[in-house]
């Protein structure tokens, strides 16, 4: 098969999920938000961080000949009037979910300000705000300008909260081991109003592991997207930490430890092998969960039941082209994966199970990786950005 041929056609289908799946009313103060899933009884949920994915998205499209730069800059523009004028947030930082009609917090019971979530858009947001300059730019400078991220600074243990809320008494939970929040450090230290601490960087745990023949700073449940996520935007392939750390190299180690647990497969599951791989938190038979690789954190046990997410394989395509492109090459026959917006997002061939929606983050990471694989665009864009360069040399990125 012409793996890049169909590469691009799962490319083209991952950007039609974030302009199909938005608010396009422009009437609506909920304009530009888009479906954290397609699952039936989710119509009205919108996810911030699919936000991120779809501005990032918009300049993707435009170059790529999807849609014209009009109708791009103008969904650009009114998401971000949105975010600006009428989404609920808590000193910046928006809520998890929101209501796709109103942009309003949707689960007001139990939904928190979310610093990983509002980072995700933030990436998102300074991706579309250097492609389009103009008012996009204005309208970003001034939804981050109100983000206050000492708010979420928890001093005392130098490590971020995880979330807010004031019910709760303020910041709750804390970012105090590897995982998918280094693009919080570039945010959060680099912001001209609220920042924090360069130190904070030093203050979460660095846990080095092995699996398979290759060491690794692992994420506590093991899953490849937390190796992931911060890439899509920053580039780290020629950067080391003052640690001599390089993130790049690490997701390369990850990726392929990934695969080697599913060669492995101490389970025995049918569905795991060398080219059905890249475990990670997904849709499952029973619900959603965080399937991931070993080593894992010393609470936690492997609850890998033989579900497989396709694109926690395509997320790692820059760091391991060969192996994802073989693995692209497989779940294009899986039977019944093809959906309408590209491969569904999970399967398990042990129960005979496809999952039947899709769900926003995992079409992103799908659409920023291959397009970074080919162009490198969306990392292109946010290395530009004044912030990103001003905390690349706070944090002693070299």
């Amino acid at each position: 098969m012409n793996t890049e041929k169909f590469l691009m056609a799962e490319h083209a289908a991952c950007f039609d999920f974030f302009w199909d799946c938005a608010t396009s009313d422009t009437a609506r103060c909920g304009y530009g938000l888009v479906l954290d899933k397609t699952e039936k009884g989710s119509e009205n949920v919108a996810s911030i961080a699919g936000v991120g994915f779809a501005l990032t998205a918009l300049p993707i499209g435009i170059e790529r000949g999807y849609i014209t730069k009009t109708a791009g800059e103008q969904r650009a523009v009114g998401t971000l009037k949105t975010f600006l004028h009428h989404a609920d947030h808590e000193h910046g930082f928006f809520y998890h979910f929101l209501d796709m009609r109103t942009a309003k917090r949707y689960f007001a019971y139990y939904d928190c300000a979310s610093i990983i979530d509002t980072s995700l858009f933030l990436n998102g947001a300074i991706t579309a705000a250097e492609y389009f300059g103009g008012e996009c730019a204005e309208l970003f400078e001034q939804i981050f300008e109100r983000v206050n991220w000492a708010l979420y600074y928890n001093e005392v243990d130098n490590v971020y909260f995880m979330g807010y809320d004031p019910a709760r008494g303020g910041g709750f939970g804390a970012w105090d081991m590897y995982a998918e929040q280094l693009m919080q450090y570039i945010l959060g230290v680099a912001h001209p109003k609220y920042p924090v601490p360069a130190k904070i960087y030093n203050g979460f745990r660095r846990d080095l592991g092995e699996y398979g023949g290759h060491s690794f700073y692992n994420s506590p449940a093991g899953s490849l997207f937390t190796h992931q996520f911060s890439h899509a935007w920053y580039d780290f392939k020629n950067t080391v930490d003052k640690d001599g750390i390089n993130w790049f190299e690490n997701s390369v180690s990850a990726s392929k430890a990934a695969r080697q647990y599913s060669i492995d497969n101490p389970k025995g599951f049918i569905g795991f092998h060398k080219d059905a791989w890249g475990l990670s938190d997904c849709h499952g038979p029973h619900g959603y969960r965080g399937y991931g690789t070993p080593p894992f954190h010393p609470n936690l046990r492997d609850i890998n039941d033989g579900t497989v997410p396709p694109r926690g394989a395509l997320g790692s395509l820059i760091f391991t082209p060969n192996e994802v492109m073989a693995a692209f090459e497989y779940y294009c026959k899986v039977p019944n994966l093809q959906g309408r917006h590209g491969l569904k997002n999970s399967y398990n061939q042990d129960l005979a199970w496809v999952c039947d929606f899709d769900i926003a983050i995992d079409k992103g990471i799908t659409l920023l990786m291959i397009e970074n694989y080919f162009t490198g665009l969306p990392q292109e864009l946010y290395m530009r950005n004044s912030y990103v360069k001003k905390a690349a040399k706070l944090l002693g990125w070299t």
